[in-house]
């Protein structure tokens, strides 16, 4: 009898151990783990969401960062540089996990990245990089610099010569780098000469006047490098207002609107596919990479392809890539 009471005991005091053990942990699971789990804030600038391409991209970012139970603070400067720096220090004093920028301008970002590594909060660069790229995790971009490469030699297939209007946005580094392509590609053939540019930052609304003006400037053209689609819209906009039938006008995107304009405008000869479908689930998917503390490539450059009437058919003209 006393050796069954002296088991008895024995269990019931190693049942009472395992309970309070399981007590503690678990009261240290949802003090200290589940936090650092769970429940984490990111914050994301954009230059400005009035770019489709952006919308997509935050689409494809909110739903990583959702589908791990967290949540995104979504911002849009509207092309003001000051105010993203300020909403970068904002996302900083918020003291959010991670932070996203799609940077208005490559430079003049040293002190405000500096300050979000000062304060151990990671930073990926996303469509755009910036000139202190050792201060952010990861820059994950495009290849823009082929972009105009590829859009400089489909122009040289269909034309003999050409006279060549540029729209730029030249505080960007990823719209220069495409401008920078095409103007590399064909930089030793006299036959093609830029004979006009401008900077539109990119916008539909500043391309078409813009563009208005330099035909005024310069009448006898035959081709738009547009550095993306809204402004190769605002282009072809500013074409048909003045006349014009024979130009052709090419942009960077892939966008809906565009792809559809291929086989609709004998003006649209092409434009160089982006993925801000790609690009928003490789951001958020690094970012939590980084959130487990696993090391992640510096730089990431997603392909681009040219769509034309060649290949149209093999892509959506309703949707994204």
């Amino acid at each position: 009898m006393g050796d069954f009471m002296e088991k008895r005991n024995r269990n019931a005091l190693i049942l009472c151990c395992i309970v309070i053990f399981s007590l503690i942990i678990g009261t240290i699971y949802i003090r200290y783990i589940e936090p650092t789990r769970k429940n984490r804030v990111f914050g994301v600038t954009y230059m400005t969401m009035n770019n489709p391409y952006y919308e997509v991209i935050n689409n494809e970012l909110l739903k990583v960062i959702e589908d791990n139970g967290d949540q995104l603070l979504v911002r849009d400067p509207a092309l003001d540089v000051d105010k993203q720096i300020e909403q970068i220090y904002a996302f900083i004093e918020e003291q959010v996990d991670g932070i996203f920028i799609n940077p208005i301008e490559s430079s003049g970002l040293e002190e405000v990245l500096q300050a979000a590594r000062d304060a151990n909060i990671p930073v990926i660069v996303i469509d755009a990089p910036v000139d202190e790229s050792e201060l952010v995790n990861c820059t994950i971009v495009s290849d823009n610099y082929d972009a105009g490469v590829q859009c400089a030699n489909d122009m040289m297939e269909r034309l003999d010569k050409a006279n060549i209007i540029l729209l730029k946005h030249s505080a960007v580094k990823s719209a220069s780098d495409r401008i920078q392509g095409f103007l590399d590609t064909i930089a030793d053939n006299d036959n093609y000469q830029v004979i006009n540019e401008g900077e539109c930052e990119g916008q539909l609304e500043q391309a078409m006047p813009l563009m208005q003006a330099m035909l005024e400037e310069t009448s006898d053209v035959d081709v738009v490098m547009a550095l993306n689609d809204p402004s190769a819209l605002g282009a072809l906009a500013a074409l048909e207002s003045k006349g014009y039938s024979d130009v052709i006008v090419y942009g960077v995107d892939g966008t809906p609107d565009v792809k559809q304009l291929i086989n609709q405008s004998s003006m649209v000869a092409g434009t160089v596919a982006q993925s801000p479908i790609t690009t928003g689930q490789i951001a958020g998917e690094k970012m939590y990479d980084l959130m487990n503390h696993q090391s992640i490539e510096s730089e990431i450059i997603i392909p681009v392809t040219l769509i034309n009437k060649d290949n149209i058919h093999e892509y959506d003209e309703t949707g994204w890539q």
